[in-house]
């Protein structure tokens, strides 16, 4: 009789028959978080102290510069190639700004806002999605009431020590270094969405 490869599964050391897949590995600090990662079906995200650093060069002629990380414009591509809605919540109000992250692929986008818990559920009610289906990430006080009220809680690791106390997970990574990116990949890895080359 002919045996059966196998292999092991990386999160429960149990045998898997070699012809099916194991179930990606979890990183030892995120196992607490499985359920609310598994839960993930949508990303919406802050402009300033998330997909950039909390500084801006002033231009003599007034105009402000920002810098992003390529890497989080990556990700947000193959979250949305992979099905995942993303949005933009921002206080902020910049021409430049929407035409980078709109060029990604980004179609819900709320600047200039004062209640970002209202503007998220505005995008709920465009996408029919659920906040327990929502992983946000945020930076200062004004992300707090979306933060509380989301699934999945996340933040730069320079965030404000408030934000970083009730997040359920807090990137190693800077505001504007690749914090989204890190929180993409996580999540898009465990649901096997992460694309492979």
């Amino acid at each position: 009789m002919e045996s059966k490869q196998q292999i092991t599964d990386a999160n429960s050391n149990e045998l898997v028959p070699a012809n099916e897949k194991a179930p990606a590995p979890v990183e030892l600090e995120l196992v607490h978080l499985f359920d609310k990662i598994a839960s993930v079906r949508a990303f919406v995200l802050d402009v300033d102290g998330v997909l950039t650093n909390n500084d801006l060069l002033v231009m003599e002629n007034g105009d402000l510069l920002r810098t992003m990380s390529v890497r989080d414009g990556q990700a947000i591509k193959w979250a949305i190639q992979a099905g995942y809605p993303v949005a933009i919540i921002t206080g902020g109000k910049s021409p430049g700004v929407r035409k980078r992250l709109t060029g990604l692929g980004i179609e819900e986008y709320y600047s200039d806002v004062l209640d970002k818990w209202e503007a998220l559920q505005a995008f709920m009610s465009r996408t029919n999605t659920l906040v327990s289906e929502i992983c946000y990430m945020g930076d200062d006080l004004p992300d707090l009431p979306v933060l509380r009220k989301v699934v999945l809680s996340s933040c730069p690791n320079d965030a404000t020590v408030e934000v970083r106390d009730i997040c359920d997970y807090v990137s190693p990574v800077k505001g504007g270094h690749g914090c989204v990116r890190d929180i993409i990949e996580k999540v898009l890895k465990v649901q096997e969405k992460w694309p492979e080359y």
